[in-house]
């Protein structure tokens, strides 16, 4: 399918580029990585080597000029690996912790974070999660208060990814008590300095090739230099940057839904039963049938919202509904996959059980289903 008008020729050179570093540098090290619930430092050097980190990101700032249609490409690709943990990593340095440094950002913190994390130098968070506080963000407690010139930081984070190795995080703090988000900024922290600590590196159900972990501020200073755009702006700042990865979101859980479904297509070619393969039963052909559908249809959704994101627009309404679609179509049609494997299927000898287990945090991270709906039904007139 050439998907016009959404892709020119340089998109689809990326995406072989892409498909061929996932097959060659990631796919054959997957169980090695999530044995050892870590991926190696390395990988973020080469993908920043390559510059796979900038593919958005405008060239006088370290990337490659390219547009939103190259992150969506790598989102999907990224998700054909055979795990969501290196993904969800890498779209956290690609689509989370940057854009704001970006969109908000002085020249000096492009260049200070913002280079140095597209050339994979530095490796970057994102903190938002308090262990009280998860899609309420008008309340998070974390708090930086002006003294001089620096910001002295109290609090925690959870759920952080790339927690236990990041060298800095976009952090969401409370600077005021103004009420609702009016006192909330963010501020870049460098994870060196004095009283910042990891607690502990949290135990997953899946993602485990992704390092996730508690994170420590005990008066942590940082220069008041640090502040990311204006003080008091950072839930508008921060709701910005949402629209951006729940588009990569959607993109990825694409790209893992097509991956179980291209299993499950495999195995049911394959499978014998009866002396026939199973894919011959109308129930399996059926069954097939609809996943395939369900992928291209969320396809295509958020290939249309990307277009119109790419064009100035930030339709949230759509990329709530993009997002909220294709992360329940992943989870479902890899749920439906593995009851095509039958009893092999809830084995750790096939990839296909570690689909199904990496699918479940899609919902969740980004804005959870429910919050999707929310934003959908508000801006439907309920």
């Amino acid at each position: 399918m050439s998907f016009e008008p959404y892709f020119k020729e340089e998109h689809i050179e990326m995406r072989k580029v892409i498909r061929n570093f996932v097959e060659k540098e990631i796919k054959p090290f997957v169980e090695e990585w999530e044995e050892a619930e870590i991926f190696p430092r390395k990988l973020f050097n080469r993908m920043g080597e390559l510059g796979l980190l900038g593919l958005q990101y405008p060239e006088e700032v370290g990337g490659q000029g390219g547009d939103k249609f190259m992150s969506i490409i790598l989102g999907e690709e990224l998700n054909k690996c055979g795990c969501g943990g290196v993904p969800m990593a890498i779209g956290v340095q690609t689509d989370m912790a940057t854009p704001p440094i970006l969109q908000f950002g002085t020249k000096d913190q492009h260049e200070r974070f913002l280079r140095p994390a597209l050339e994979g130098k530095k490796i970057a968070a994102i903190g938002i999660t308090e262990p009280n506080h998860g899609s309420d963000v008008q309340s998070i407690q974390t708090r930086a208060k002006k003294e001089g010139n620096e910001w002295v930081i109290n609090g925690s984070k959870t759920y952080i990814t790339n927690g236990t190795r990041a060298d800095f995080i976009t952090l969401v703090v409370r600077t005021s008590d103004e009420p609702g988000g009016k006192g909330i900024s963010l501020i870049l922290v460098e994870t060196n300095r004095k009283g910042f600590s990891v607690g502990k590196k949290l135990d997953k159900v899946g993602m485990r090739s992704s390092d996730t972990a508690e994170l420590y501020f005990d008066h942590v200073r940082v220069p008041a230099d640090n502040l990311l755009g204006e003080e008091g702006k950072g839930f508008k700042q921060l709701m910005w940057q949402l629209q951006g990865e729940r588009l990569f979101a959607a993109a990825g859980a694409i790209g893992a839904g097509e991956y179980a479904y291209e299993l499950a297509l495999d195995y049911a070619q394959n499978r014998l039963a009866f002396d026939q393969p199973i894919s011959n039963f109308q129930v399996i052909a059926h069954m097939l049938a609809e996943m395939k559908t369900e992928v291209e249809v969320c396809r295509e959704l958020t290939y249309a919202t990307a277009y119109r994101f790419l064009h100035g627009e930030v339709p949230s309404k759509e990329i709530s509904m993009a997002k909220l679609a294709a992360t329940q179509m992943s989870f479902s049609v890899t749920d439906r996959a593995l009851q095509i494997f039958g009893g092999n299927g809830y084995m750790q000898e096939y990839p296909i059980e570690r689909c199904w287990r990496d699918s479940r945090l899609a919902r969740i991270g980004g804005g959870t289903d429910e919050v999707m709906k929310e934003i959908i039904s508000k801006q439907i007139g309920l």
